[in-house]
């Protein structure tokens, strides 16, 4: 590597670190700091950064290992199921938002060229930068967090057709019919290719890796095969994060995804950090601060006109109208491919250089915009669901078919959609526990409801929605969200609802919990703690430590990182038992011809040799609580006796060993 791209990283790393400290400090979002990292280092601003190329060779390297996470995380099977999201959808946001731009465009004097080519430049949506908001606030699954997918999906496989689209648009001599007979011919290859790959081919050659048990060999290959398929698609004229992309697809069957999504995330940030630096350089800030009021005017119209088409788009898939405002933030920017368009629309004359750093300056700021237009999303939902909308706005154009709760009581009620909280519901139905779920999420609750469960569709943070699963009169309530503000709401609705409930709440960290503790719930999980907390134990367990000692240590390390709130904390506390001193309860096993092998409790006189105290018998699965003085001991029974080390031998003698 050349001494002068190793210095232009240093320049990034040291700045994008300077930035990120003081936008962390003041909770602004890091994408954001990158990008003005991209704008200070730029040519436009202090020039620190001479080798744009190099860094921009970076960056697609970072686009394309987020991709690829983001297709591992997703897999071959989630994508069929969104593929009416990804065609009807797709199709739908993208003809409109370019139909509605070519009127805006052609309105204001353009010619129909321009028109019609700014129209797709600004249908196209940020995938790098939205799909990597919606992984971090673990949203990408959700039910809107599918919709949004599913439309970028789209956008990008359009990537190719629209390159061609605008070299014919330059160049009458494109062969149209030629060009899109190869396309259909690539299209299929590709899906044939990856078909294989994620059913038969890279399953094998993933499994034959990890037996050698070697970790970098394992990661090499994982860095072949996304970067390989990537240069595969690119060859076929596709980009290389949409080859990533598919890539990610193949590998997610496997086993082994995990393992090679938690070792690539690193890299992934490391590299991406470079994707948003490299758009910073390209902003003109001389020309915005020139042309200040038609840059803002351009910003304001694209983000209002894509946040209602996007989101009437979702409004047509069936959203809420929460989840139609969702769509629309996360869609609301102008996407990174534009800009490859963009050139291409340069070189072939088809904008000038004035409209080309109007558009530069439009996609930068509505991108920066973004993490706080997503971050505003809900409480911009919430607020706004307070007005006397119409109900078919609120609920959306295919309302989810609810379901009658009947009167119950003593019932557990579980809120929340994550794996925990489904887990929970699974836990509770095979142990015949009543509950019932509040889940939002009508895909997850349409599903639930379809298998018989009693499931409430709705937003917990609602009182009718916490009514309707009869709250009031609930035994128990667990709060699985995640989320702090929503964690909070629900606890005060709950507690204003009922006020003798038992309250679980999951926090993500512990610094929350002593807000949740304020607002009525008696139980919060600090979900990192618990996690460390639960290795331990396993780690003290196989040490062999007696169960007394492993309460005593826990119930320390809760103390110590719980403070004033550990008294609420009921987990691992010690019992009466582990405060009296040296004294254990044991199971022994009955041994065949022991000395209490067919003989009763009378017999042996337990208490009287030994001094211990019988407290239970299992025979098979059946647990004796009362062990009558008549009953015989029979091999294999396990007995529960309590007493001091001592006392314990001496029974163990009589239990175990022979004649």
């Amino acid at each position: 590597m050349e001494i002068a791209i190793l210095k232009e990283i240093v320049i990034i790393f040291a700045l994008s670190t300077l930035v990120n400290l003081i936008f962390t400090k003041i909770k602004i979002p890091t994408i954001v700091g990158y990008l003005l990292t991209g704008i200070l280092a730029g040519p436009h601003v202090f020039s620190l950064i001479n080798g744009e190329h190099e860094i921009e060779i970076l960056a697609e390297i970072g686009v394309v290992l987020l991709l690829f996470t983001i297709g591992m995380e997703f897999s071959l099977k989630h994508l069929l199921k969104i593929r009416r999201i990804v065609f009807l959808g797709g199709l739908l946001q993208v003809l409109v938002t370019a139909g509605i731009f070519y009127v805006v465009s052609h309105f204001y004097g353009l010619d129909i060229q321009t028109s019609i080519f700014i129209g797709f430049l600004t249908a196209l949506s940020s995938s790098a930068l939205v799909l990597k908001l919606l992984q971090e606030r673990s949203e990408l699954t959700s039910n809107y967090g599918r919709t949004v997918l599913g439309i970028l999906i789209f956008q990008d496989l359009l990537l190719v057709p629209l390159i061609l689209f605008a070299n014919l648009l330059g160049n009458s001599e494109v062969e149209i019919g030629k060009e899109l007979i190869l396309l259909t011919l690539k299209a299929v290859f590709i899906i044939g290719f990856v078909y294989a790959g994620n059913k038969w081919l890279l399953p094998k050659i993933l499994h034959l890796i990890a037996m050698t048990k070697n970790q970098e060999l394992f990661m090499m290959s994982i860095f072949l095969i996304c970067l390989a398929v990537a240069l595969l698609t690119n060859q076929l004229g596709m980009s290389l994060a949409f080859g990533a992309f598919l890539a990610g697809l193949m590998v997610s069957e496997s086993q082994y995804s995990h393992n090679a999504f938690s070792n690539l995330i690193p890299f992934k940030d490391t590299f991406t950090s470079f994707f948003f630096v490299s758009i910073g350089m390209l902003l003109d800030v001389t020309f915005v601060l020139n042309n200040y009021q038609l840059v803002l005017f351009s910003v304001i119209l694209v983000i209002v006109l894509k946040i209602l088409i996007a989101g009437g788009t979702g409004f047509v898939l069936g959203h809420t109208f929460k989840g139609t405002l969702l769509v629309g933030l996360a869609l609301s920017q102008v996407g990174e491919f534009s800009f490859i368009l963009v050139k291409i629309g340069l070189d072939n004359s088809i904008i000038n250089s004035f409209y080309y750093q109007l558009f530069l300056a439009v996609a930068v700021i509505t991108m920066a915009l973004t993490p706080f237009l997503i971050k505003a999303s809900l409480p911009l939902a919430n607020f706004i669901l307070k007005l006397p909308l119409p109900d078919f706005l609120v609920k959306g154009l295919f309302p989810l078919k609810e379901i009658n709760i009947p009167d119950i009581q003593n019932h557990l009620v579980i809120i929340g959609k994550d794996s925990s909280a489904l887990k929970l519901s699974k836990m509770a139905r095979l142990n015949k526990i009543p509950y019932v779920s509040i889940i939002f999420d009508p895909l997850i609750a349409k599903e639930k409801i379809e298998q018989g469960e009693m499931v409430v569709y709705g937003d917990a943070v609602n009182e009718p929605i916490l009514l309707k699963a009869h709250v009031d009169t609930a035994n128990t309530i667990i709060i699985s969200v995640g989320s702090l503000i929503p964690s909070m709401a629900i606890t005060e609705k709950i507690r204003l609802i009922n006020k003798k409930a038992y309250v679980i709440v999951r926090a993500k960290n512990i610094q929350n919990i002593g807000q949740l503790y304020e607002l009525g719930a008696d139980q919060v999980l600090p979900e990192k703690l618990e996690i460390a907390i639960d290795l331990f134990n396993r780690f003290l367990v196989h040490k062999l430590l007696p169960q007394k000692e492993i309460n005593r240590i826990l119930t320390h390390i809760r103390n110590l990182n719980l403070g004033e709130f550990s008294e609420k904390d009921t987990v691992n506390q010690p019992t009466i038992i582990d405060k009296l001193p040296n004294m254990n309860i044991s199971a022994i096993k009955v041994e065949e011809n022991s000395k209490a092998d067919g003989h009763t409790l009378s017999d042996l006189q337990l208490r009287t040799k030994t001094g211990v105290t019988l407290l239970a018998m299992k025979r098979g699965i059946e647990i004796i609580d009362h062990v009558n003085t008549e009953t015989n001991f029979k091999s294999d029974d396990i007995v529960y006796v309590l007493g001091n080390p001592e006392q314990i031998n001496m029974a163990f003698e009589i239990f175990s060993q022979e004649k």
